[in-house]
């Protein structure tokens, strides 16, 4: 690149970004020379590459004008050579000194990337539930990358730049002086002419740049939502794949309009001041050859002052606008430490124990529970553009409790089962067991500990969870299932999936324990993947399971092996189950009717139905259908329902 293609470029990048709105918060420049400090010395020897980069800028310049004063017009060939050789010499120092800059610079660089993108990543992890459910992925994902790449210009792009700027225009300004204050001062007089396309322009490409922006997130927000499989499984089942297309067509047109409306702004930007830059040069030289015809000055200074000229616009417009660059590095800084600083509600004690080995029991003491608010949770800047005031968001202290009162017990070895309408708190009383969320007031006891009170790795081992919606990795069959233990063998992880009915599906599969199960599990069926997540419990060995059935929308072969595989996941330990299947309210231990958050009812299923009320109103609604349309599918078999009632007793 041309040093006049060079000017125009630095005031490009300059002038065309968006002066960021957003205020630091106090203290977040000490913060971020703790990230520094570990590469102290590499930043060091870096900045000091750059001064030495800035100190031999005026080099090429003072050589040429040695060359024709001092070489060409004495006719001494030798010091032409010998001066040649020296350029030729600086340029290989200059490709060197660049080489090195850059390898401390990606040190530097991906080091504080790396830095960055582990804690957030980390303390990401440690968040409860409630923030993912507040939190958009796609902004969080922003943090990981877009944030933490701008955070990490201000130890090297931005702070490279500005005392590169400073000691090159310093440097360049001092020798133009020496040379020829007259020149120098109509360059100076000059910069005004130069910064105003800048200006004019620039500022229309921000807003182009920043629409364009907006609209390849738009169309790439499509993509990702049409092309992940339920997305795509949507279109197929409602018959919409022309309309998408048009749909597609219709942001990728306009991706194409405002990309051909910034090609051509930018190439006017980069004319307008390529065309100024050249007027520049012919006035210092129309001005600077009268001088030297006059005898003012000698025809080497002139070629000298019109090749700094060129070396002064770039850092004079880059540094006129360095304040947008700073603030920019700074802000994503201040944006990733805003998710650092957002502290995890479910914490674990210092004094923490962990629960004891073998059978535990399951006791809720008088629970009360309502959701907590967005600001205790998350960050407004990380949820839906559309929830402007996060004052009205429901949760936190004075909102309706979604539990209240709830109290029982899970003996070791018992089935418990939660039944009751949609929405009544059913989800919630089991996401408590596992510390997805703290009680409001009351307490969970496992072991006869609260939960509060234990270790969260002690406590995720005794409990396992089966949700309705099975979560698998894209990943293999033995990853899916080896993250319940990662140091399970291939004996240990088959032994897991035939107990839970899964044997004839691995000896079918060519690649065993290897294959893919595709994302979200959709190479599986329904079933399998339901399976293959109690395998995963099984594996795990857990004291407790908690369990949402998934079998009410399974046929009846699918429902069957599942029944089967419960009554091995069930067998000798404390069981808390909402159920869907008549199966499983006829063999529970104790039944517990949740509405409005409140425990109705509980007993066993004869005791209820008897009774009357709401338990057998649902009854009636719901599991009288299943018995009118046959017997369960665990039922069918008298030796199979033998055993699932010993499995929980």
């Amino acid at each position: 690149m041309s040093d006049t293609n060079y000017s125009a470029w630095s005031a490009f990048r300059s002038y065309t970004r968006d002066e960021p709105a957003k205020r630091l918060r106090p203290g977040t420049i000490p913060r971020i020379a703790g990230y520094a400090r570990p590469y102290l010395r590499d930043l060091v020897v870096f900045l000091g590459l750059v001064v030495f980069g800035a100190l031999i800028v005026v080099a090429n310049p003072l050589i040429m004008k040695a060359i024709i004063d001092q070489g060409i017009i004495p006719g001494d060939a030798r010091l032409v050579t010998l001066l040649a050789l020296a350029v030729a010499g600086l340029a290989l120092v200059e490709a060197a000194l660049g080489l090195v800059q850059r390898w401390y610079s990606s040190r530097l660089g991906e080091g504080l990337i790396y830095d960055l993108r582990t804690e957030v990543y980390d303390h990401v992890q440690r968040m409860p539930l409630a923030f993912f459910t507040r939190t958009q992925t796609g902004s969080l994902t922003s943090r990981l990358n877009t944030d933490v790449i701008g955070a990490q210009r201000a130890l090297t792009t931005t702070l490279s730049s500005v005392v590169s700027n400073v000691l090159s225009l310093a440097i360049v300004l001092v020798t133009m002086l020496v040379l020829s204050w007259q020149i120098t001062l109509i360059a100076l007089l000059l910069l005004p002419v130069f910064v105003v396309p800048a200006r004019l322009i620039g500022s229309r490409m921000a807003r182009i740049s920043r629409d364009q922006m907006q609209l390849d997130a738009e169309m790439s927000a499509l993509m990702t939502e049409r092309f992940n499989v339920g997305g795509a499984m949507l279109v197929k089942l409602y018959g919409r794949p022309d309309e998408e297309s048009r749909q597609f067509a219709e942001r990728a047109a306009k991706v194409r309009d405002i990309g051909v409306v910034g090609s051509m702004y930018s190439r006017i930007f980069f004319t307008a001041l390529t065309l100024v830059a050249a007027l520049a040069i012919a006035m210092v030289y129309g001005f600077g050859g009268n001088l030297v015809v006059g005898g003012a000055i000698e025809l080497g200074t002139l070629v000298a002052m019109a090749a700094l000229l060129t070396r002064l616009y770039g850092p004079l417009t880059a540094l006129g606008n360095v304040h947008i660059d700073v603030l920019t590095a700074l802000v994503s800084f201040d944006r990733v430490f805003e998710v650092l600083d957002l502290e995890p509600m479910i914490e674990e004690k210092p004094d923490a124990r962990p629960l004891p080995a073998g059978p535990l029991r399951v006791d809720f003491d008088r629970v009360r529970f309502h959701y907590p608010g967005a600001d205790q949770v998350s960050l407004a800047s990380l949820e839906s553009a559309a929830r402007p005031d996060r004052a009205a968001a429901p949760g936190g202290p004075g909102t309706p409790d979604v539990l209240t009162d709830i109290s029982f017990t899970a003996e070791p070895g018992q089935l418990v089962a939660l039944v009751g309408p949609s929405g009544a708190g059913k989800t919630t009383i089991t996401h408590l067991v596992s510390r997805l969320y703290d009680v409001t007031d009351g307490a969970v006891r496992v072991g006869g500990a609260d939960i509060r009170d234990t270790t969260l790795q002690s406590l995720h081992d005794a409990v396992g969870v089966v949700s309705q919606d099975t979560h698998l990795f894209h990943d293999t069959i033995r990853a899916n299932l080896a993250y319940a233990r990662p140091g399970a063998d291939d004996a240990e992880l088959e032994s897991a999936m035939r107990a839970a009915r899964l044997g004839e599906l691995l000896d079918a599969l060519p690649e065993g324990l290897d294959t893919v199960v595709g994302e979200r599990g959709y190479r599986l069926s329904g079933g399998e993947k339901q399976r293959l997540a109690i395998a995963r419990v099984l594996l795990r060995a857990p004291a407790v399971v908690v369990l949402d059935e998934a079998t009410a929308h399974l046929d009846s072969e699918s429902e069957s092996a599942i029944q089967q595989a419960l009554a091995t996941a069930l067998r000798g330990r404390t069981a808390i189950v909402i159920a869907h299947r008549l199966s499983t309210i006829r063999e529970a231990d104790q039944i517990l009717v949740v509405d409005g958050g409140r425990i109705v009812q509980r007993g066993r299923h004869d005791e209820l139905v008897a009774r009357g009320g709401l338990y057998a109103d649902l009854y009636r609604t719901q599991f009288a259908e299943q018995e009118d349309a046959g017997p369960d599918p665990a039922d069918q078999d008298p030796a199979q329902a033998a055993d699932a009632r010993s499995a929980v007793r």
